[in-house]
This record gives structure tokens, sequence and C-alpha cells, in this order.
């Protein structure tokens, strides 16, 4: 990726990663920048479970974007593995710049790597702009996705 390094998250980069999970509208109401602890358990709880990917994309030293890569073996379509991404942020400075692309081509690269055969993400209704990214890199809005609060 030239100038850019994807690697594993560290717990000095959780600051950076709530920063741009709270940096939109839906993010605002549910993120909470200025209590680190639970982000720092959970990232203890993800960093432990092998089929969890959490990277950063950094540039000179500063976290630009992040996403999280869950490999998920399964027996549907024929015993296939299958990826998905969540949590896909990139710093507002860094938004336009290819960035995202680049960084969700990691992820599609890596999921191949690791034997995937299916890579499916889901999107907020409301992100528009998101979906047309996601569709522009080939994903197609497939099915319905349903959510539960619990």
């Amino acid at each position: 990726m030239g100038d850019l390094e994807v690697r594993r998250v560290v717990a000095d980069d959780v600051p950076a990663i709530v920063s741009m999970l709270a940096d939109d509208p839906l993010g605002a109401r549910r993120e909470s920048p200025h209590d680190l602890t639970p982000y720092l358990a959970a990232l203890d709880r993800v960093n432990s479970d092998p089929n969890q990917h959490l990277v950063v994309a950094v540039r000179d030293g500063s976290v630009v974007g992040t996403l999280q890569l869950t490999i998920i073996p399964g027996l549907s379509r024929k015993g296939a593995t299958r990826s998905v991404i969540e949590a896909v942020r990139i710093h507002a400075d860094e938004r336009g710049s290819g960035l995202g692309t680049r960084l969700i081509e990691w992820a599609i690269d890596e999921s191949r790597r690791l034997g995937c055969q299916l890579v499916q993400l889901t999107s907020d209704t409301s992100r528009t702009d998101a979906h047309r990214f996601y569709q522009r890199l080939g994903f197609e809005a497939s099915h319905v996705g349903f959510k539960l609060q619990l």
C-alpha cells in the first residue's frame, strides 16, 4: 500500500479510532470518546479471537482509517468461509483520497488469503454515499439486513 501501513490495532490506537467512529451523525449519538474503558475492554476481546482482524491504516505515524474483518466458517454454500467487513471509518481529512478503496481492497485480498469464498458487509440505510462507494467496488445490495437492540 505504498506510504500506507495496515496493521492490527493496539491500545494506543483506540482514541483515534473512537474519534473516527464518533465523527458522523450516527456515531455521534452512539459513541463516547471521553470514556475509553469499554473500547479498551472490547479490544482485548477482539484481539483474543483469531477470527477477528481489527486493523488501522497508518500514514506518517497517524491513524487515518480502520475496519474490522471477521472470518466466519460455515456450512451453507457448500461449507464456505465468509468474511464480514464492519466499522469502516476513514479520517475526515482523508475522505475522497482513495484510502477507503485501498482499505476495502486490503480486506478483500486478506479474505482471499484466508480462504474465504464470500465477502459481505452492511451499511446503514442513511449512508447513501457509502452505498455508492461499495457498489463501485463491486458489492451488490443483495439482501435486506435486520437488527435487534438488546
